[in-house]
């Protein structure tokens, strides 16, 4: 089972592509784990025809590749006025059932502070409709996420502990619970990974008869 992550940050460094990084790193469930930074690509803005992706400086042909392999996907999105970003969901719109269909997606949320909730709600109710992507029950808010899942030896660890002197002990607790979730959250996915890759089998093999006319999401 191959895993995409796939971080919406629309600036670099990010503390998206940090949680992205940790991910990759305790994803060892899954045979192969890519991480792609929408920010690092250039993405058209979609604007509900094909030629737009394959605008000549367009990333799209490259990034609907490494898509096409995944078994499952992770979304992170950090919190911007309550919502996803804009290239993460201009993402989503660009991505279409040959890629995506019925495969498993786990959603992430990053904020520096203790909301972060309606960026999982948006990608919920209106982000998944028609590429069809499944997301699972369980999802992922990483709050005051400049405190959690850092490496003793990054700069923003460093950072850290210059301006606090030490890790409190209510900080690590909550990194260790949250740490712990994610492994389960992972577990999950994985296991959702493989039910679902049976479904994609049914459904190129023994497609329900006109099913073409029911491509689109109610």
């Amino acid at each position: 089972m191959k895993l995409l992550i796939v971080s919406g940050s629309q600036r670099t460094p990010s503390q998206s592509a940090k949680v992205a990084g940790y991910l990759s790193r305790v994803a060892t469930q899954f045979s192969e784990t890519h991480h792609i930074e929408l920010c690092r690509y250039h993405l058209p803005f979609w604007d509900g025809e094909q030629e737009s992706k394959t605008d000549e400086s367009s990333s799209w042909p490259l990034l609907s590749a490494r898509i096409r392999e995944a078994d499952a996907l992770i979304l992170i999105t950090p919190e911007w006025g309550g919502m996803a970003t804009p290239i993460l969901k201009n993402f989503l719109l660009m991505c279409d059932m040959q890629e995506v269909a019925h495969k498993p997606v786990l959603l992430v949320s990053v904020v520096n502070g203790i909301s972060g909730a309606y960026p999982i709600a948006e990608l919920r109710m209106n982000a998944l409709k028609n590429n069809k992507l499944v997301a699972v029950p369980d999802h992922l808010i990483i709050r005051n996420v400049e405190e959690m899942l850092n490496d003793n030896k990054s700069p923003q660890s460093k950072l850290n502990l210059a301006a606090t002197s030490f890790e409190t002990e209510q900080t690590a607790r909550r990194d260790s619970a949250l740490k712990a979730r994610i492994n389960y959250s992972l577990h999950m996915l994985y296991q959702y990974s493989q039910a679902l890759s049976a479904i994609r089998h049914q459904h190129l093999h023994k497609p329900y008869p006109k099913q073409q006319e029911y491509r689109y999401g109610m």
